[in-house]
């Protein structure tokens, strides 16, 4: 299930995030990457472990606080703290698969990749190239979205980044894991829970039809979850 998720932030604060950035130092994006993905790999990202990273990291967890969409879609358990990555001309990330099991730096935890996401803060006429290509159940899918747009789609998808042939695009990038490990499940979950904030808007919640629908939608939750 692929989701695109409008302005998760604002005007201001991607224009916020490109002044932080501008004035970082960008290192090789390998160091994040798998042995295999190493390979495939050629991107700038700021160090992780840097404060930038960590203070524009703790902006994006709490914009997803505040996100709905986000919450219905991914059905976070636990978010990986986001990465900061730049594709200049000529850059790319040819097709590969993330990694399953990604450990957080300096806590002993790991997080389970269910699903990735794309934030993006270039809007799309600051570069030409640089879709990011999905492979997924409905075949391949191609995504270039507005500054503070983004895009949730599962892990265990293929997928690229195409040749930046001007300018330069610029992203953060993350993994969640879900509560709900199985893709289609979550898609299921995701379509019944948009299916009932519809229906409340022409119903009562204590209408029997909207008291059906969240009952069943919360005991799918039990039935799946994982905690």
């Amino acid at each position: 299930m692929l989701v695109h998720i409008p302005k998760v932030l604002t005007a201001d604060e991607v224009a916020y995030f490109r002044q932080i950035l501008e004035q970082q130092s960008w290192v090789d994006g390998k160091v994040t990457a798998g042995d295999q993905s190493a390979k495939a790999k050629y991107n700038l990202q700021i160090p992780q472990e840097s404060e930038a990273s960590k203070h524009l990291g703790d902006l994006i967890l709490q914009a997803l606080g505040r996100n709905p969409v986000f919450h219905s879609a991914a059905l976070p358990l636990r978010v990986y703290p986001p990465l900061f990555n730049r594709y200049d001309q000529g850059m790319q990330f040819d097709m590969h698969v993330d990694n399953a099991i990604r450990p957080v730096p300096d806590t002993g935890f790991r997080v389970r990749t269910d699903v990735s996401s794309t934030l993006f803060l270039s809007g799309p006429d600051e570069y030409d190239g640089g879709e990011l290509v999905i492979q997924d159940t409905y075949g391949q899918q191609t995504v270039k979205l507005p500054a503070g747009d983004m895009v949730v789609y599962p892990s265990t998808s293929l997928h690229a980044v195409s040749p930046i042939t001007r300018g330069s695009r610029w992203a953060s990038f993350f993994w969640t894991q879900s509560m709900v490990r199985d893709d289609t499940q979550r898609a299921l979950l995701y379509q019944f829970d948009r299916a009932i904030m519809e229906t409340r808007q022409s119903l009562p919640d204590n209408h029997s039809a909207v008291l059906g629908l969240t009952a069943t939608y919360h005991n799918l939750m039990r039935q799946w979850a994982e905690l």
